[in-house]
């Protein structure tokens, strides 16, 4: 009998053992939302950082790749479904209604600063701008559901709304728009794929605006976010958030065609962005 009793009390201990482990190595497949476009190092930035933030939280999670809808808007709603858990976008109040908004700017406010993509013929129309005035003279191409189109009207520019952001660049080719605004953080890692298309950076001109880009976690996922927030905290705290950041940006921010001394920067308002 005791021999017996001892062995089930072994048997206890070892199942118990077993879903305890179980429990605490169980890894959550966290999926995310991605636009059907090419992929660049931006891509791979945030979906570096989102692990090493989930790392630093201590939540073991393997990351899931899913496309979804190319409207950034509509990509949110899909955070409302079972399908997508997480998405990476640039804000605004309506898109902070649509799932919980980690408030971390992912890219340190530079997704608010713009270059001119524009044809290379028509480099020499932009010499003479220097203001906002000047500006409004030409015609930018933006997507239809981006927060940047309504920033731009705001600020009384020209700027003609459109769906499919790879037809956009071909858009400014034609005539069709004069210039694309991009983010510091993406336009030479945009402008390498179509390094045969003559498109250029318009130099020592730039617009600005406030705003951030961040994290959207679904409204399904309160943990997720939590943990999410906790470890970009963390990566804030002991510099690894700056590392990675400059480790994938540093090199094209400083080769951005822009001379301290003459550059020009238009500053815009952004009344759908609290900061």
């Amino acid at each position: 009998m005791t021999s017996y009793f001892s062995s089930f009390i072994s048997l206890l201990a070892f199942v118990s053992y077993a879903l305890y482990s179980e429990k605490v190595t169980a890894t959550e497949t966290v999926t995310i939302g991605q636009e059907p476009r090419a992929l660049y190092q931006r891509d791979e930035y945030l979906k570096e950082l989102l692990q090493q933030a989930l790392t630093a939280a201590n939540y073991s999670a393997q990351l899931k790749t899913v496309i979804v809808h190319p409207h950034q808007q509509r990509a949110l709603i899909t955070l409302d479904g079972d399908g997508v858990d997480l998405y990476w976008s640039m804000t605004s109040p309506e898109r902070e209604t649509l799932a919980i908004a980690i408030k971390v700017p992912l890219f340190k406010g530079y997704i608010g600063k713009r270059a001119l993509v524009t044809k290379q013929e028509s480099l020499s129309r932009f010499s003479t701008v220097s203001t906002q005035e000047q500006l409004k003279g030409f015609t930018a191409i933006q997507g239809h559901d981006w927060p940047d189109t309504k920033i731009l009207a705001h600020n009384g520019l020209s700027v003609r709304p459109f769906a499919n952001y790879q037809a956009m660049f071909n858009i400014v080719l034609t005539g069709r728009a004069d210039y694309f605004p991009r983010s510091f953080i993406e336009v030479s890692s945009e402008l390498k794929e179509k390094s045969n298309e003559g498109l250029v950076i318009v130099p020592n001109l730039y617009i600005s605006y406030p705003s951030a880009f961040y994290y959207f976690v679904s409204k399904r996922k309160p943990e997720l976010a939590k943990s999410l927030a906790e470890g970009l905290a963390i990566m804030q705290q002991n510099g690894n958030f700056e590392q990675l950041f400059a480790q994938y940006f540093a090199e094209d921010l400083k080769a951005l065609p822009f001379d301290t001394a003459n550059t020009v920067e238009i500053k815009l308002e952004n009344p759908y962005f609290a900061h």
